[in-house]
């Protein structure tokens, strides 16, 4: 074969093979337009919502006491022996009734001297007052008493009625004392603690004072006392009505409100102790027991607003909501407050009838541009 025609044959192979080329490449780039294009248009719109007001309701749970509106414990004043109890663990009793009588022989002896000397002093204050009589109806005629010996009677007339108040209160704190050998309920309860029995000593000091001799507890009303955490405390007021369980009675719901609060945070727990009255005529609740108290969180916070919690995206930058201002997305920085299943409570830069894309997503960038947007209220 000729050069000329060799070389006419490669170039010819050449051209035909860049011509291929060229075909190909033209149609793999339309098609790879018309497969994004495809996408593009089979893309899903993205859901998107108007922010408005709402409220959140919700609620936390937290533990609190059962204890009894009323208690005290019982103990002897003075020194003596028991003689009788008239009451025993469980025994229901009015206010006023008596619970225990108790013996001490020697305060029968200081009050039978304390008597004697009351006597003796009255005798004593009648004498002189008697003496201070006769002398002032004789000094009436001139001459026949000194006003000194007047005077003296007096005097001695006012000391004895001195001593003679005196003998009196001697013997009527000897007969209190003595009447504290008697114990009366202070109030209606249930006796819950018996600690002696018939004959064991008892008394301010010593080893009867150890224990009291009986404990009483009021249980037709109780209080519910719950320590609220600071950042509940506004939720919480007087009258607020709450509700709760114990586990004996699971499958029963108790109501209480708000009787007393305590003002002030416990310096410890930085809590506030809350007491709730429980009526309890039938004593299905027991003081001692453990309730859980379901706190109403209602009403919002000021500035605040409620959304899907879809619609709040938590990235590793921080927290954001994404709003769409002129058909592109802009990330918004917010805190989140209370939450529910499937709603959160957010502050940030958002205004009544700003425009939030529903779900949420890295994937939709920040300042991105947003073609399709379905825009509902937030559900």
């Amino acid at each position: 074969m000729k050069p000329a025609s060799k070389f006419a044959l490669i170039f010819l192979s050449v051209g035909v093979s860049a011509m291929a080329l060229q075909s190909c490449s033209s149609t793999e780039a339309k098609d790879d337009k018309e497969h994004k294009e495809g996408a593009a248009a089979a893309a899903p719109a993205l859901e998107a919502f108007t922010l408005q007001q709402g409220q959140l309701s919700t609620s936390i749970k937290i533990p609190g006491e059962l204890v009894a509106f009323q208690r005290v414990d019982l103990y002897a004043k003075v020194s003596s022996f028991v003689k009788k109890l008239y009451v025993d663990v469980g025994s229901e009793v009015k206010a006023g009734q008596l619970l225990v009588t108790m013996e001490a022989p020697e305060l029968n002896s200081q009050l039978s001297g304390a008597e004697s000397r009351l006597k003796s002093q009255e005798a004593i204050y009648l004498s002189s007052k008697a003496t201070y009589d006769r002398l002032l109806e004789t000094s009436k005629t001139p001459g026949t008493v000194s006003q000194n010996d007047l005077d003296i009677a007096y005097a001695k007339q006012k000391s004895d009625l001195a001593q003679l108040d005196a003998a009196k209160a001697s013997y009527r704190e000897v007969g209190d004392t003595r009447n504290y050998l008697e114990i009366r309920a202070p109030f209606s309860g249930v006796i819950s603690r018996r600690n002696v029995s018939a004959g064991a000593y008892v008394g301010p000091a010593g080893k009867g004072s150890d224990l009291p001799i009986f404990t009483l507890q009021e249980q037709k009303k109780l209080r519910l006392v719950v320590s609220i955490p600071e950042a509940y405390n506004s939720y919480l007021n007087d009258n607020s009505e709450v509700k709760f369980t114990t586990k004996s009675m699971l499958n029963q719901t108790f109501t209480a409100k708000v009787s007393r609060l305590s003002g002030a945070l416990d310096e410890r727990l930085r809590s506030q102790s809350i007491e709730m009255d429980v009526i309890n005529d039938k004593k299905q609740l027991l003081p001692g027991m453990v309730a859980e108290v379901a706190i109403p969180l209602t009403g919002n916070h000021a500035g605040a607003f409620v959304v899907p919690s879809k619609a709040v995206l938590n990235s590793t930058q921080g927290v954001y909501v994404i709003k769409v201002i002129d058909g592109k997305a802009h990330w918004v920085p917010v805190k989140t407050g209370r939450k529910t299943d499937d709603q959160t409570e957010v502050f940030g830069d958002l205004a009544l009838n700003d425009t939030l894309i529903k779900v949420a997503s890295e994937e939709i960038r920040d300042s991105s541009a947003i073609k399709h947007v379905n825009v509902a209220g937030a559900k």
